[in-house]
């Protein structure tokens, strides 16, 4: 795969390697293999190629650190993101750079991304001070009873490569704040931003070494790691982001072991445009929710339901916004739409659009590939039966609908067995409560598009999207074992 001009900001690492007990190292079989560029088909990095030992080994020196890093003082752990936040954001253009290089992010995208792993970072820092857990009133009297939180120990990470930064970060940091420690699975196609670079950060910020473990693997070999760690009886707990088929498999054999997860995982998200929504307003919207990243966001729109009365104008002025986005080199700051992430995600979007065109669909912008980028792709008409129009597809492509109603429009959101993120742009707000209330969804955003993000919110969704919720605000229910503790302030009298 080659794009025009040169690679991404010159950005390079030669060597990326697991980090494995506070030091870099080979896998054990010495193997590795070459990350290429998915905009001009450069290698970038050798990288460690790892399997079941390598996975063994970095759980062995997680749980190693387990009770150094629970015991910390609440300072200690605070004082590790803080540093950690200013490292990022020191390193902000190399940053952005990797990003380009890596994943074929263009800079707005990058920007979001960074800015939250700052803002996830130094929230997370307060975790230490949050209360532990709660006292409970006893009915038995001379009891005093709690309900205290632990960490659980050791948890496995396994993160996507789409918003690498932000999703290894979500997976990584609320865990460790609370006094775990982590092994680290990224993509084979976000090596370093979805995995060395965050070892990078916190080993820089003095996070004790083996508290955060990154292990690598080669295209095709996740799931010797993955069921290495499901098995490992030392990884307590497990977190996924991904697609629904692999999250599914995770679950069948988490099942097995008895380990809890957290599965975010495909998003077939909607966008209802209402009679009464500001037109201008809700093209702006639906833009930048459907091709931000080039669509490779779970968040994105994939569908966008209008009222009868506004749809012919709001599809006239959104293809022709999307047929007018820059498409390139994800390193020129106009840039818009970037390469898909690789060839096999090229020829998925394209077949799909075209088996949706062979049955009726029609083209109203895009929908003709220029390697390694697909062009923002609006398509209406899109039969029940075409499988854009069921699963989720990971890029710039839009299926645009005409409904007699906002009503109507929830009703065929809620027939997709996914239930990520919605948005409803209209111009009465108790109506868009009202209509978000109805949705199958984990997420709503009421005049605002799908894609949006806090560190501290209760991200994840229902249905076939997964269960359990990232945030910060919410992470010790996923990541702490609740222990009830009772203490007798005297002798007590039993009946036999």
């Amino acid at each position: 795969m080659a794009g025009a001009g040169p690679a991404e900001s010159g950005w390079r690492k030669p060597r990326v390697g697991h980090f494995i007990g506070g030091d870099w190292t080979d896998s054990a079989s010495g193997r590795s293999y070459p990350k290429r560029s998915p905009w001009s088909g450069e290698t970038l990095s050798e990288v460690a190629a790892g399997d079941a030992e390598d996975a063994d080994r970095a759980v062995a020196a997680a749980h190693a650190a387990f009770d150094g890093w629970a015991a910390a003082l609440p300072h200690e752990r605070q004082l590790v993101f803080l540093r950690a936040a200013d490292v990022l954001e020191r390193r902000e253009e190399e940053m952005l750079g990797a990003l380009a290089a890596e994943t074929g992010c263009g800079r707005v995208f990058g920007g979001v991304q960074l800015a939250f792993a700052v803002r996830l970072l130094r929230q997370a820092a307060q975790l230490a001070y949050r209360p532990a857990g709660e006292l409970l009133p006893s009915d038995v009297a001379g009891t005093t009873a709690m309900a205290v939180r632990r960490p659980v120990g050791v948890v496995a990470a396994i993160a996507p490569w789409n918003a690498s930064l932000t999703l290894a970060g979500r997976a990584i940091i609320g865990p460790l704040a609370l006094g775990n420690t982590v092994v680290l699975k990224p993509s084979e196609d976000s090596p370093y931003t979805g995995g060395a670079l965050w070892a990078e950060v916190l080993h820089e910020a003095g996070l004790p070494a083996g508290a955060l473990n990154v292990v690598t693997h080669a295209p095709g070999e996740a799931g010797g790691i993955g069921d290495a760690m499901l098995a490992n009886p030392l990884v307590k707990r497990i977190n996924f982001t991904g697609s629904t088929a692999t999250g599914r498999r995770l679950a069948e054999q988490a099942g097995r072991h008895l380990k809890r997860l957290v599965l975010q995982l495909s998003g077939q998200n909607p966008l209802i445009v209402a009679a009464d929504a500001d037109l201008d307003y809700a093209v702006d919207a639906a833009v930048y929710g459907a091709f931000i990243h080039q669509g490779q966001v779970c968040m994105c729109a994939r569908r966008v339901y209008v009222e009868r009365p506004l749809a012919e104008e709001f599809a006239g002025r959104f293809a022709a916004r999307a047929a007018a986005l820059p498409t390139g080199d994800p390193s020129d700051p106009a840039t818009v739409v970037g390469p898909v992430i690789n060839e096999w995600a090229l020829a998925l979007i394209d077949r799909r659009v075209r088996e949706a065109v062979g049955l009726g669909a029609r083209v109203l912008a895009g929908g003709v590939p220029s390697p390694p980028c697909y062009p923002a792709t609006v398509l209406a008409d899109v039969p029940d039966e075409a499988e854009i129009a069921h699963g989720e597809t990971f890029g710039p492509v839009v299926v645009l609908e005409t409904v007699d109603s906002a009503e109507e429009a929830v009703a065929r959101a809620n027939t997709s067995d996914l239930g990520l993120v919605a948005s409803v742009i209209t111009g009465d707000r108790p109506r868009g409560l009202r209509l978000a209330a109805a949705l199958e969804v984990g997420i709503v955003h009421v005049n605002d598009q799908p894609v949006n993000d806090e560190p501290h919110m209760p991200f994840g969704g229902v249905k076939d999207t997964g269960w359990g919720r990232f945030g910060l605000g919410f992470a010790a229910e996923e990541f702490c074992e609740l222990q009830w503790i009772t203490v007798r302030d005297q002798d007590r009298e039993f009946p036999i």
